[in-house]
């Protein structure tokens, strides 16, 4: 199955009668993987498990991880205060507003937001439950985000899918047209010396040489050979599971050189608007392609 490279997810889990611990992870397109992570303080070492989690499942993309702790109205949900902490800064402050001779009280508010002065619910109490509420809370969100990147991903599959086959009836039209190129490279190369009036033998050994050059290098049987091999590569690799994205975008681009060396050495003019027609559907593929884990 395939799977999008954008995607959003949500988990809760309840913390003791402390809160609720809420995760959320969302991504964006990102040739590599790149996660960064916001997480409360009292959560800043559970950060090295999170992303193991996260690499476990996720392997192209940029990933967001926030995690919101939300305090429940009981006693236990109340902040506590470090009192001992914030007299010690208060008398370290005044200290050294005599030092420098500056005058003013110290404010009392700026000090809170110091790490240890105000410690929100769970930071002194067992870290184990937090750690292990943070961690189901991260599975589930996981869960959900990986939920919603198949959805996008069956969506992607289909997309590509249909215009696969685009390129499929294209391609059966290139060939059709080239079909009777030898015989008619040949009969194009006598009419031109019939009219320029130098009459020559269909035999003769020095024109078949020049004929089998002329041929050879207009004949596209290679590059259609190619395609027709490029083809169902591709469509195995949106039968495959795990990450194809990359193997996906450097098949486009050998499908794309490829008709575009058609396009330069086929001598049938009819098949001009099929190239061109070829291309735009290739560049859309190429497009959806990048949304591809």
């Amino acid at each position: 199955m395939l799977f999008s490279m954008t995607g959003f997810g949500k988990g809760e889990c309840a913390c003791g009668d402390r809160g609720v611990l809420s995760v959320q992870i969302s991504s964006v397109n990102r040739k590599q993987f790149e996660l960064r992570c916001s997480l409360p303080s009292e959560l800043a070492s559970a950060e090295v498990n999170a992303r193991k989690i996260i690499a476990e499942t996720v392997s192209r993309g940029a990933v967001q991880l926030r995690c919101l702790f939300t305090a429940s109205s009981s006693g236990n949900g109340k902040c506590r205060l470090n009192t001992a902490l914030l007299d010690e800064l208060i008398r370290e402050c005044r200290a050294a507003r005599v030092r420098g001779n500056l005058s003013g009280e110290v404010n009392v508010e700026q000090l809170l937001v110091l790490p240890g002065v105000l410690t929100s619910p769970g930071q002194n109490d067992d870290s184990r439950e937090l750690y292990q509420a943070f961690e189901k809370a991260l599975r589930l969100a996981l869960a959900d985000y990986n939920a919603m990147r198949i959805r996008e991903g069956e969506a992607l599959k289909s997309d590509l899918l249909n215009r696969l086959e685009k390129l499929e009836n294209i391609h059966r039209e290139l060939a059709k047209a080239s079909e009777g190129y030898p015989d008619a490279a040949k009969q194009r190369l006598l009419a031109r010396l019939e009219a320029e009036k130098l009459p020559v033998s269909a035999d003769d050994p020095a024109l078949l040489k020049e004929l089998l050059f002329y041929v050879d290098r207009g004949d596209v049987t290679e590059e259609l050979t190619r395609l027709s091999s490029h083809f169902q590569q591709f469509r195995n690799f949106l039968e495959s599971d795990g990450p194809v994205g990359r193997n996906l975008d450097f098949l486009a681009q050998e499908i794309f050189r490829e008709i575009t060396t058609f396009g330069n050495k086929s001598a049938v003019p009819e098949t001009a608007p099929q190239v061109v027609e070829f291309k735009s559907e290739m560049e859309k593929i190429r497009e959806q392609i990048q949304n591809i884990e």
